[in-house]
């Protein structure tokens, strides 16, 4: 009997079209069957922290609080390349230094570089699909726009900071921006684990391959939130070449990500990337 593997992701649309690989039969592990639980980001951060989940997408400023209970996978990784989540203000608003901002989460990247970024604000957390209209509302003086949010919004609004160039600002430039990624529990077989990434890995790049296929198949079942043509704007974003497998640049962002949050406080230890992902060697090891 095969074993039942939950695998939690947000309902964006890169999320959707990098699993939906495996849930199209694209792709299967060798003796488990995936279960797709969707839900958005810091509500899976927060199941995270809980040990909800076998395998749980994940903003990458939360793996440290994580990291002895999962490992952090090398695919369905995001990051902004020039580009990002928006900080957007009514466009007759004048922000003061303790100006009230909504944010999609906690433990989301856009958070730990906003705090960094923005110390005096005042912050309040809501789902990411509420934002724009708190803003608009007047409920807060602000908020950050993320996933497909970041394309279209109400024209009365206007992006008062790019996410991307605080991050060029703390990071010192020439580094992607990490935003989100997928770790697996470590309590899982190694193996078991080894065979679940490379499924993973090979669904992303399936994926990837042919997305005028799997993005129509998507779009005709009314999975996606947004039309045609933005998807494909957004798919050109977040789930492209650099998605399916992380790179050495992609680490060294990732690291200066940790090492910024570790700097200011918001982390108890330094850590590396590399240091935490499921050891795949071990296949190769194990076969000679």
């Amino acid at each position: 009997m095969l074993k039942t593997i939950s695998v939690a992701h947000s309902p964006d649309a890169d999320d959707i079209f990098m699993y939906y690989a495996i849930k199209f039969g694209w792709v299967s592990a060798k003796d488990a069957k995936f279960e797709n639980i969707a839900a958005d980001i810091e509500t899976l951060n927060q199941a995270t922290l809980k040990g909800e989940y076998d395998i749980c997408a994940i903003s990458f400023a939360l793996y440290p609080f994580v990291k002895d209970d999962y490992a952090l996978l090398k695919t369905a990784v995001s990051f902004g390349e020039g580009y990002g989540p928006k900080l957007v203000k009514r466009k007759d608003k004048k922000l003061k230094k303790n100006f009230k901002v909504a944010l999609s989460g906690e433990f989301t990247t856009n958070a730990l570089l906003f705090k960094i970024a923005y110390p005096e604000a005042r912050i309040t957390y809501m789902n990411f699909l509420d934002i724009e209209n708190a803003v608009l509302e007047g409920k807060v003086d602000a908020g950050v726009l993320i996933h497909e949010s970041i394309l279209n919004y109400n024209e009365e609004l206007e992006v008062e900071k790019e996410m991307w160039d605080i991050w060029e600002e703390l990071s010192g430039g020439d580094l992607p921006l990490p935003l989100g990624g997928m770790c697996l529990r470590r309590s899982i077989p190694l193996h078991n684990a080894i065979d679940y990434e490379n499924c993973l890995i090979k669904a992303v790049d399936v994926a990837n391959k042919n997305r005028k296929v799997l993005a129509t198949m998507l779009l005709e079942k009314g999975l996606i939130r947004v039309d045609a043509p933005t998807l494909d704007k957004y798919l050109d974003l977040y789930a492209n070449d650099e998605s399916v497998n992380l790179s050495e640049t992609q680490y060294k962002a990732l690291d200066k990500l940790f090492e910024l949050g570790y700097k200011h406080g918001f982390y108890e230890n330094l850590i590396k990337a590399k240091d935490f992902l499921i050891p795949s060697e071990y296949e190769d090891l194990r076969s000679k």
